[in-house]
């Protein structure tokens, strides 16, 4: 059967113009530690293609004018929600209202009223699409998705199942891995690495993280080449930035790829619970971390099956890293849902 995904819509009235003093809405903090995402910074256009006229003003995404508008998010992931907060003139007729798509392939859509859509779904993936006919124009706010892996754990919170010790490299092996009494995976020390027993290509990853110290580094490794030690992508774990300025990441930031792209702002601070989102879906590569998107990267390199010399599609264990002696780090609430492979969509 399919599965229902529903769109909330949030609608100004009042005046024929838009609220000077209306802002939009942000996640709450009990929003991201489930791992709400925020498809829409209330900053930039990050994240997004855009055919039109598209800017950003106080905090929203303003689409349309004289021409049609297009504005579609770069990333697709199976999703329990979407949240979606507009603002256009209340005397604005219904017929110019504009037409959000919540598109995924064979999915049936189902009207919702005021120009909105819901699709019904059955384990595709899910991109938002915003629409504005010529002649209209409508601000966007909050426009925010829960990727659906709530119910996929990764680690059980009561021991290793799952998971062992990469030993391709005895050298490498100082990390001691535990589980406290509250559930969490404890990693210090390191070097060391510990792997998923399991294969994964293409994936949405959820994680919470707390660095126990000042500028400690870690990372997970996906699309690992099996047997071997960390040779993967690593999306990095890394809270330092340069002086006050949140912009100048050190070692690439918290969230980046490392040694392919630097997170574009360090959100999380270290010895506080933030969380972390990694969708890899083919060659594009996209991290939130405390719902803000900091990386949205597509790896174009010549394919090979070493992924430091070019672009891997291949199925590879999920590690963590215990980067040095001073790695004292926790970690809770691991899931992870699977995304379909390129050569499936393919054939489909």
């Amino acid at each position: 059967m399919f599965r229902l995904l529903t769109a909330l819509a949030l609608l100004a009235v009042a005046s024929p113009c838009f609220a000077e003093d209306k802002k939009p809405d942000k996640l709450v903090p009990t929003e991201i530690a489930s791992g709400e995402l925020m498809l829409f910074d209330c900053e930039t256009l990050f994240g997004w293609t855009t055919e039109g006229e598209t800017t950003v003003k106080d905090g929203w995404m303003v689409l349309g004018g004289t021409k049609a508008t297009t504005a579609t998010c770069t990333t697709a992931f199976p999703a329990s929600f979407v949240k979606i907060q507009l603002d256009f003139p209340a005397d604005l007729p219904e017929t110019k209202r504009p037409r959000i798509s919540l598109t995924a392939k064979y999915a049936n859509t189902n009207k919702l009223g005021n120009g909105l859509t819901a699709l019904a779904l059955d384990g595709d993936l899910l991109r938002v699409i915003i629409r504005v006919p010529a002649g209209t124009t409508v601000r966007v706010g909050r426009l925010s998705a829960m990727p659906a892996t709530k119910d996929k754990p990764l680690f059980t919170g009561k021991n290793l199942d799952g998971w062992k010790v990469n030993a391709a490299d005895p050298k490498r092996m100082a990390s001691k891995w535990e589980v406290t009494k509250d559930g969490e995976l404890s990693v210090k020390n390191g070097p060391g690495d510990l792997v998923t027993e399991k294969e994964f290509s293409n994936f949405v990853l959820q994680f919470e993280c707390k660095t126990l110290g000042k500028a400690l580094n870690s990372g997970f490794f996906f699309r690992c080449i099996p047997g071997q030690y960390q040779n993967g992508y690593e999306a990095q774990i890394q809270n330092a930035f340069e002086g006050e300025d949140r912009t100048k990441p050190k070692d690439y930031g918290t969230g980046a790829i490392y040694r392919r792209i630097a997170a574009r702002k360090v959100v999380s601070n270290d010895n506080e619970w933030f969380t972390m989102t990694v969708v890899a879906d083919g060659k594009h590569i996209a991290t939130w971390v405390n719902g803000y998107q900091a990386v949205d990267w597509l790896d174009d390199r010549k394919e090979s099956e070493n992924p430091r010399q070019g672009y891997r599609a291949a199925k590879g264990p999920i590690s963590i890293q215990g980067h040095d002696p001073t790695t004292d780090i926790l970690f809770r609430n691991l899931r992870i849902a699977e995304l379909p492979s390129e050569k499936k969509e393919k054939k489909d």
